[in-house]
């Protein structure tokens, strides 16, 4: 009989053999450029860097043990508007407890959250107590990891979190919490705009909104550097960006084919990204999800949601083109951040809101241009450390986090 198009299904990822031996004959037979003309990262990662990476990913990585960690994990498989969508839902044994949707971004990956979710679902056994406990879901994007790859254009943040909202209440949680980062953060905001009433609260790691040009004659030493961090950006870091947003399938070529480019483009963002830079994050760690992206073929599939939805997305923390500029410390000239076309800014965000803004992160909101946006700010974390992957980097922090807000709304 034809399949329900919302049953759900386990899953457990068992890769072949002969894709693995595949990635490594790939590796092997890497056609390497010259070394770059500068000693540090300013033109990309340095050839010496990503030829000890690969070597390390050819020679000693273990995707086995990569699998072992995601199959302890209860994964499934459910379509959702015509997409089969790959999910993590760990329940806890404590009665109470509130079920949370963690989304994360690019180039993330389900891995993100493996270090998580025991404490969260758990909490008894990791300094909390089980009025802490949630039942924990972490969709994987379409297009990434082992959901579907979408077919035709249309899949951008809002259907998204239309998907979401439609699994969430399919596991049985008509209402619940919602955390985000990165792409993740974006779908979180959408998911309480459309349906605020089935919200506990949202967690944004960090609230994405724009400099509010009314403080720009008033700036703190922190907006100061916020603003200088998205003009680096602007000038140096957002390539990717560019590229993803605007021609997706070439770079994705480049992506599906070669495991060597596959590797730069992810480990170069978390060398930028990450507090401390790439020895910030495992090795292993890393490899697990740039070999997930790899053995799912989502190289170019990934890209296209920046092609769906950055312009959206930028509009929200980019200040309107004809605010006046601030000129932050150490610089001469006022700071062209960058700010597409407008289009109506969304409504306010009424739903409770927990922001942690940790000190890596490119885009640091204060609480107050944040109060622009989320009228309903329950919480304001500044961890002292971590980046934009703080599920990965500073698990302990993160579900600090988590628990101080969701204390305060459940």
């Amino acid at each position: 009989m034809p399949r329900a198009d919302d049953t759900i299904e386990p899953f457990r990822s068992a890769v072949p053999d002969v894709e693995l031996a595949a990635l490594r004959a790939r590796l092997a037979s890497t056609r390497w450029p010259e070394a770059e003309t500068v000693d540090d990262w300013s033109q990309g990662v340095p050839l010496a860097v990503l030829r000890d990476l690969c070597r390390t990913w050819a020679e000693h990585y273990d995707w086995r043990a990569g699998e072992r960690r995601l199959n302890a994990v209860p994964q499934f498989r459910t379509t959702v508007d015509g997409l089969g969508i790959h999910f993590v839902h760990a329940r806890s044994p404590h009665e109470g407890a509130l079920p949370l949707v963690l989304t994360n971004g690019w180039p993330g990956s389900v891995f993100e959250f493996l270090r998580v979710i025991e404490p969260l679902t758990h909490p008894e056994a990791h300094g909390g107590s089980a009025r802490d406990a949630f039942h924990v879901v972490c969709p994987t994007l379409p297009g990434y990891g082992f959901s579907d790859k979408p077919g035709q254009a249309g899949w951008g943040i809002e259907r998204i979190a239309d998907a979401w909202l439609t699994l969430m209440q399919r596991l049985g949680y008509p209402r619940f919490g919602a955390q985000g980062s990165d792409w993740g953060a974006s779908i979180t905001t959408v998911m309480a705009r459309r349906a605020p009433e089935r919200l506990t609260g949202i967690h944004l790691m960090p609230p994405l909104v724009a400099p509010d040009p009314a403080t720009f004659d008033d700036l703190t030493d922190a907006e100061r550097s916020a603003l200088a961090a998205l003009e680096h950006a602007a000038s140096w870091e957002d390539g990717y960006s560019a590229e993803q947003s605007t021609k997706p399938q070439t770079i994705g070529y480049a992506l599906t084919d070669s495991p060597a480019a596959l590797c730069a483009w992810i480990a170069e963002k978390y060398a930028s990204w990450a507090d401390g830079g790439l020895d910030a994050i495992d090795r292993d760690v890393l490899l697990d999800t740039v070999t997930l992206y790899w053995l799912t073929a989502t190289g170019a599939s990934s890209a296209r949601l920046y092609w769906q939805s950055i312009r959206e997305v930028q509009n929200w923390f980019s200040p309107a083109p004809d605010a006046a500029s601030p000129t932050a410390p150490g610089l001469d000239r006022p700071v062209p951040v960058p700010a597409p076309a407008r289009v109506s800014l969304p409504a306010p965000v009424s739903v409770p809101t927990g922001c942690s803004v940790f000190p890596a992160e490119t885009i640091r909101p204060s609480r107050r241009w944040a109060e622009t946006m989320f009228t309903d700010i329950r919480w304001w974390g500044e961890p002292a450390r971590g980046g934009h992957f703080p599920a990965l980097e500073q698990p302990e922090l993160f579900v600090t986090e988590l628990r101080g807000f969701f204390r305060r709304v459940r």
